[in-house]
């Protein structure tokens, strides 16, 4: 009787399908972690060695979605055309494996530059005609405001120039402090800052995060081409 019963058992274990282990490259795209800052963990220390690998992100992939992580994530989705956010979901996952190829400003320019696109707010540096460098960027904020006497409009100027004077660390002038500054037109400079909003917020000078002032004020020297450009509205 006990041996029958075991037979059954075990024809009954056979009739029942058995689910398949899944693996990781089976897994599909609405599995995969939906970030957003503040987040901690291996997703978000993968997230962070991929946007450091391609060039946007210049802190440590610590595994937390910090402030720089953020400012990285608003780089990385504008250079792909995609609607700003802090989210990172499947779609974003999906680019940064196959990211678009970013187009440049200037096609005919040097090897060696930097491009500022005042449509996306991004800027650009290129080493022998690949972008080694993508940051987002607050440009002139196209108000009016008056300093010393003199009213005008806070513009970013567009044009093709040469950095001509850099200034490291922290300097202060009438409008307010800039660290590591690289003077590209008149008072006019790329510069880190502590707060470097999503939208035109300067008074003209190229705003980017402090922990991109740094790599960048090491690869940028005097000499430098710099052409500032708004670009076309595409699709995504």
């Amino acid at each position: 009787m006990i041996n029958a019963c075991r037979i059954l058992v075990l024809v009954l274990c056979l009739a029942i399908p058995q689910a398949l282990p899944r693996t990781a490259t089976a897994a599909p795209d609405d599995d995969r972690a939906v970030l957003r800052p503040g987040d901690r963990g291996e997703d978000v220390k993968r997230l962070q060695q991929g946007l450091r690998r391609q060039g946007y992100l210049w802190s440590k992939a610590a595994g937390v979605y910090d402030k720089d992580t953020r400012f990285a994530v608003w780089a990385f989705r504008k250079s792909q055309g995609m609607r700003l956010s802090n989210v990172v979901d499947a779609a974003v996952w999906k680019r940064l494996e196959r990211p678009r190829k970013l187009r440049p400003l200037v096609g005919s320019g040097a090897a060696d530059r930097v491009e500022i696109d005042l449509r996306r707010q991004l800027l650009v540096v290129y080493r022998a005609r690949r972008p080694v460098l993508i940051s987002h960027a607050s440009t002139g904020a196209g108000v009016r405001f008056c300093e010393g006497g003199r009213c005008r409009v806070a513009q970013t100027p567009i044009g093709d120039f040469k950095v001509f004077k850099r200034a490291a660390g922290w300097t202060k002038g009438p409008l307010g402090s800039m660290y590591n500054s690289l003077y590209f037109v008149g008072g006019v400079a790329m510069h880190g800052s502590r707060r470097v909003p999503s939208w035109p917020g300067s008074h003209g000078c190229v705003r980017v995060p402090m922990s991109v002032s740094e790599r960048l004020y090491r690869m940028v020297a005097v000499g430098e081409p710099v052409h500032v450009r708004r670009s076309p509205k595409t699709r995504s």
